[in-house]
């Protein structure tokens, strides 16, 4: 097993005494056990398919809002080759109001791929995971992990400040994962499979209900009492301030407006359909402009729009 210079109390004697890693991976792993949310995506039934699509629908968006959007696309939308089936103006319909709707088109070309390249089924091999259409590494380890039990660091924000906090000592993460904390994440991984996707789901939930952006709740913590940064006394975040994100004006405020317009409508609609839908003449052409470069709408012959078709 690994040792772990960085945390407190680090044992050097691995033959008599427990590592550090092996005694939060037992704290942590015990806790999930009484503590996991029932989530539909954790149940044997959503197979790796439905990991996938929570996968998707999670980045940058809590559960509660994901959850009805989960349900219905997993009751249209079963297996990848349904989707893949379908136009991926139908998956962008589909996805409401979750925002980054980049992320619905990124899901239909991961089913297509799927449907063309694994005859329909997710693949289990990290590499074929990360070689499909918008997957990225976070995405191809979790599914890995979550849905076929392999030995894969998952770092996702979460992971990340649990790391930061109890193992680097610091408040918050970098603002994008560095290399240095992908080599801790790989040092603090169980040696066994199942223990190590256990590991990935305890330590995301710990990050999610316990060790949270705001407002932690230390007294729940399974390892508060080898916390780094609590016991060094909760020093402040050193670094530029911390920012929330503002949507109200916002050009992605524009753009949810105008993809409103044509998720409601059965086909094409006209400028003025659009035009109504923000007062600001400038920055709606460029929210418009954007979407259609993003291929999130299709302009048309006299002036129309529609959600893509192909």
């Amino acid at each position: 097993m690994n040792t772990l210079p960085t945390m407190p109390t680090v044992s050097t004697n691995e033959t008599t005494e427990p590592t550090e890693a092996a005694v939060l991976h037992e704290s942590v792993i015990g806790w999930f056990g009484e503590h996991a949310r029932d989530l539909p995506w954790r149940r044997p039934e959503a197979g790796a398919w439905g990991v996938m699509v929570s996968e998707f629908m999670l980045q940058q968006t809590p559960v509660s809002r994901v959850l009805p959007v989960y349900e219905q696309w997993l009751a249209r939308w079963p297996r990848p080759a349904d989707l893949a089936a379908d136009a991926p103006g139908e998956a962008v319909r589909a996805w409401g109001r979750l925002g980054y709707p980049r992320r619905a088109l990124r899901l239909h070309g991961a089913a297509l791929a799927i449907t063309e390249r694994h005859g329909g089924d997710v693949p289990a091999d990290h590499g074929q995971l990360l070689a499909l259409p918008g997957i990225g590494e976070y995405t191809a380890a979790a599914v890995a992990s979550f849905a076929y039990g392999q030995r894969h660091a998952v770092l996702d924000t979460n992971v990340r400040r649990v790391f930061a906090r109890a193992v680097s000592g610091v408040q918050y993460p970098p603002t994008a994962t560095t290399a240095a904390e992908r080599r801790l994440a790989r040092a603090l991984l169980p040696e066994d499979e199942v223990t190590a996707a256990r590991w990935a789901a305890a330590s995301m939930e710990l990050g999610a209900l316990v060790c949270t952006a705001k407002n932690e709740t230390c007294g729940r913590c399974p390892i508060a009492a080898r916390c780094a940064w609590r016991l060094a006394g909760k020093p402040a975040h050193q670094g530029p301030a911390r920012r929330g994100q503002t949507y109200a004006g916002t050009d992605r405020q524009v753009r949810g407006r105008l993809l409103a317009v044509l998720r409601d409508a059965t086909g094409s609609v006209p400028q003025s359909a659009l035009d109504a839908a923000w007062h600001e003449p400038v920055q709606r052409a460029r929210a418009l402009d954007g979407l259609v470069a993003d291929g999130l709408v299709e302009p048309l012959d006299g002036g129309r729009y529609r959600l893509p078709q192909s």
